[in-house]
């Protein structure tokens, strides 16, 4: 199987607009949570729905505002691409300009795309099926149309960049944009591809935080780990990196920022609802992501988790993990970038990872801002509430990501 690397990133979240102002952003301990202004929640009755963790939802949320997307993509028209593509779109030049991947490039050689969302242009999709049932199909817009499919991002930013290789879309959840670097490194570790734009990204509308909030997903203390947890707060971006061949890297002369060593997927059918299921499947997952990076618990430098403050999402992840790794989860350096991200569902997994980059550049690990106590007996020994720097560069990281259904990712990066 040939070697993966990374050789461009590009990012765009709610307190960053590049991956570089990310890391600043989090090796500063800045929360992205702010009240929420890019919908109205006056019609939400907060006190009359019997929320599923019996609190309150958060009304905050990491929200990219203010985004006027011309200033990133200039003047070609933005019409048929929706909030969701326009963010990917955004991630995308910017990983696509970093690597080297010329407009020329492009054209003489296939590139492919994998993006990871959950819900893609769930706003669209609404507006459409509610014109056609309100008014008629008549009035239903040929332009909302074209982006009321899962794939629709994915589509868009293909046309736009000139993409012309393989073009999918992973949609697992909040482990979506971890399940999309996995795949994608199948495809060119396999000789399936030499060259794939993979990401994820994630619009945040009323329609998904209607859905979180009635599931009783939504806490008022959205804080990973914390004793006081009680749910998670939504949030939106896209993240996207430039993985080719190592032999296609060298050739080109391109600048290699780190390597994909090995991944591990697995299921909780009990999507959650039996922590001790959960915790085996994030065992599982991690594993096998060892196991196919050929390395051993002590090799690991540091995880990046997908906690968000989930009460048994977050228990299960830190079981699973810890049971894992064994004796080394006492003391490897814990990094959880939702406390200040919040939910980013599909775009999570690759802000993840941009994390991790940013932590080998620096030797910096981000704290898990507001933390105050983790539970009693919790198993993992390197998580903090402060930034740390590291008597040396983190080598190899451990990414893992879980969703609300059941999906699990681990993915093993190391250092150029």
């Amino acid at each position: 199987m040939r070697r993966v690397v990374i050789t461009g990133t590009g990012a765009l979240a709610p307190i960053a607009d590049s991956p570089a102002g990310l890391h600043a952003a989090l090796r500063e301990g800045r929360s992205a949570l702010k009240s929420i202004e890019l919908f109205p929640l006056d019609a939400l009755n907060w006190n009359g729905i019997n929320h599923g963790n019996g609190v309150n939802p958060s009304r905050l949320a990491g929200e990219v505002r203010p985004f006027e997307p011309r200033e990133y993509l200039g003047d070609r028209n933005l019409r048929p691409v929706d909030r969701t593509a326009r963010l990917l779109l955004v991630a995308a030049q910017q990983a696509l300009e970093g690597s080297g991947w010329t407009a020329e490039m492009r054209a003489a050689r296939e590139v492919g795309l994998v993006l990871g969302t959950m819900f893609c242009s769930v706003r669209t999709i609404a507006e459409f099926d509610r014109r056609a049932v309100q008014l008629g199909p008549s009035y239903a817009s040929p332009l909302d149309f074209a982006n009321s499919v899962i794939n629709a991002a994915a589509g868009q930013a293909a046309i736009w960049n000139n993409l012309r290789g393989i073009n999918s879309t992973i949609t697992g959840g909040e482990a979506s944009g971890l399940l999309a670097l996995a795949y994608a490194m199948d495809l060119i570790g396999h000789g399936r591809a030499e060259a794939v734009l993979a990401g994820g990204a994630e619009e945040l509308c009323f329609e998904s935080y209607l859905g979180h909030e009635r599931a009783g997903r939504l806490g008022e203390r959205p804080i990973p780990f914390d004793a006081q947890r009680d749910g998670f707060a939504l949030a939106e971006g896209a993240a996207a990196l430039m993985l080719e061949s190592a032999e296609g890297a060298a050739a080109r002369g391109a600048r290699v920022l780190a390597t994909l060593r090995g991944h591990g997927e697995t299921f909780d059918p009990s999507a959650g609802e039996d922590e001790g299921a959960a915790a085996e499947a994030v065992a599982r997952a991690v594993h096998l992501a060892l196991e196919d990076a050929e390395v051993e618990p002590q090799d690991l430098d540091l995880l990046v988790l997908s906690a968000n403050g989930s009460v048994q999402g977050d228990r299960a992840e830190a079981r699973g993990v810890a049971q894992a790794l064994g004796p080394r989860a006492a003391d490897i350096p814990v990094v959880a970038p939702k406390a200040q991200l919040g939910e980013a569902l599909g775009a999570s997994g690759a802000f993840q990872a941009l994390t991790a980059l940013g932590a080998f550049d620096e030797g910096v690990v981000p704290g898990v801002t507001g933390l105050e106590a983790t539970e009693e007996g919790f198993p993992l020994g390197g998580v903090s509430s402060s930034t740390r720097r590291l008597d040396r560069r983190p080598r190899l990281a451990l990414l893992h990501a879980a969703s609300t259904d059941g999906q699990c990712c681990a993915v093993v990066v190391e250092a150029a």
